[in-house]
């Protein structure tokens, strides 16, 4: 095994896509095998951090939902960026107008908003209706020197009743008519993880970030210098196969993204980064359950 997966002392973990398919009245379902796999992570004794670009409730809110899922999480294990949007806006005295979920509002109650001199935009899901996105199109072209936040750049996202389009498609429309680029606070912001690895007390070259996106979570991770995983879940149109276990030991010693990564098998694994001897037994033990 390569020297870096002996060093591996933290573990960054996407969640939409990667522990559960969020949406439903229930708030979603995990992905088999990954309230589990967190549980055995935990207790392997590495360093967690949950990284998430969820903008569509508060993180005590988003947390209660993936308790309720079985996940062993906690708020303050949860790296978001609508905290760090905050902690920006304070910083530079900016006052947003908010395109966000309803349910994140909350976020930004001790933030000035009157008089707008910046939009932020999240997932706003049903809030992305014509009429809003052209409010806020008119408070960014009113401006003199026009500021957009934007709480991630995701393309699309699953939820159980199918593909949804995120934030970064409604992020690049506002860009185009008003010729600005947006400031990035979720992933894939260097920022970002930057700030996910110091909340640990793990340097880069020592973690890994596993997520199902190529810019947002694979992207961010390795501009910080961090191993990245990209696992396929049902975001994608490819399959679980035993594709996954012939691609394992590549991954494991040179650190390439496979294209057909089970999120729980990936998982699941991670914790006997640091025993190679258990490797094979592991890889049996699992394939049993994808027969």
């Amino acid at each position: 095994m390569a020297a870096w997966a002996r060093a591996v002392r933290g573990l960054l973990l996407d969640i939409s896509g990667v522990l559960n398919d969020s949406g439903g009245e229930g708030g979603g379902v995990p992905i088999a095998g990954s309230a589990e796999a967190v549980r055995r992570i935990k207790a392997s004794g590495l360093k967690l951090r949950f990284c998430t670009n969820e903008t569509q409730a508060t993180r005590e809110k988003f947390v209660k939902k993936l308790q309720g899922l079985g996940f062993d999480i906690s708020v303050a294990e949860v790296t978001a960026p609508a905290p760090a949007a905050c902690r920006l806006l304070k910083e530079r005295g900016l006052r947003p107008h908010l395109l966000v979920h309803d349910d994140l509002v909350p976020e930004f109650a001790d933030i000035d908003k009157t008089n707008p001199n910046c939009v932020v935009i999240g997932d706003a899901a049903e809030n992305f209706s014509y009429a809003n996105l052209n409010e806020a199109f008119r408070v960014l072209i009113g401006l003199e020197k026009p500021v957009l936040i934007s709480l991630g750049k995701g393309r699309y996202y699953k939820e159980t009743d199918g593909l949804k389009l995120d934030v970064g498609a409604y992020m690049k429309a506002l860009e185009y008519a008003c010729d600005v680029q947006a400031e990035v606070v979720g992933k894939p912001a260097k920022a970002f993880f930057e700030s996910a690895l110091a909340e640990m007390g793990v340097p880069p070259e020592q973690a890994i970030m596993i997520g199902d996106d190529i810019v947002s979570d694979v992207g961010g991770a390795q501009q910080c210098g961090m191993r990245a995983v990209q696992v396929r879940t049902g975001k994608y149109s490819c399959q679980h196969t035993r594709e996954t276990f012939a691609q394992l030991h590549s991954l494991l010693s040179h650190g390439k993204l496979g294209c057909t990564m089970c999120a729980a098998v990936v998982l699941q694994m991670v914790m006997f980064l640091q025993n190679e001897g258990m490797l094979q037994s592991v890889l049996l033990q699992q394939s049993k359950h994808l027969v």
